[in-house]
């Protein structure tokens, strides 16, 4: 008889940002993706191209795992360094499921949808990190990549601990 431990689900860290990024917001999406993976995390983002591009490129070469969600029914719309994609033909309410699915959030560069997935994860309560991007009140703000490792790094401590998600 097989014994089966049960794990609880490994946490998904969601990059969020612009989809026409300027070459440092690339730059800065690509380090935290490729932090990500470097973690041993996995990522979920809206699946396409700028941050979310840049961001599964570092994670996929890092060895992490990306999942996007795509706003549109095909899923070979989705950038190259997608792991898993899953079209949701939901548009701009495909936000909503990143952030419910996600257990902590990075947001990169300053544009409406960010805005929109960052102020969904604070009404669920979810901790949002900005890289870049937005000041919002309940955001933690982050000059340097250092800063989210250790961001991350207290989240998994305390997710390990049993603290709530």
């Amino acid at each position: 008889m097989e014994t089966v431990v049960q794990k609880l689900p490994l946490p998904l860290v969601g990059v969020i940002g612009v989809a026409d990024p300027n070459e440092k917001e690339k730059q800065l999406a690509y380090e935290v993706g490729r932090l990500i993976g470097a973690m041993g995390l996995s990522m979920i983002c809206g699946g396409l191209g700028g941050v979310m591009e840049e961001s599964s490129r570092g994670c996929h070469q890092a060895g992490g795992t990306v999942l996007g969600l795509l706003p549109g029914p095909d899923k070979t719309q989705a950038n190259p360094y997608v792991t898993y994609a899953l079209p949701t033909n939901l548009g701009h309410s495909r936000n909503t499921l990143i952030a419910h699915s996600a257990d902590i959030l990075i947001a990169v560069g300053i544009g409406y949808g960010t805005l929109s997935e960052i102020a969904i994860a604070l009404k669920l309560g979810k901790e949002v990190l900005s890289f870049q991007s937005w000041e919002v009140k309940g955001v933690s703000k982050c000059e340097k990549l250092g800063e989210i490792e250790t961001a991350l790094s207290q989240f998994l401590k305390e997710k390990r601990q049993g603290a709530k998600v």
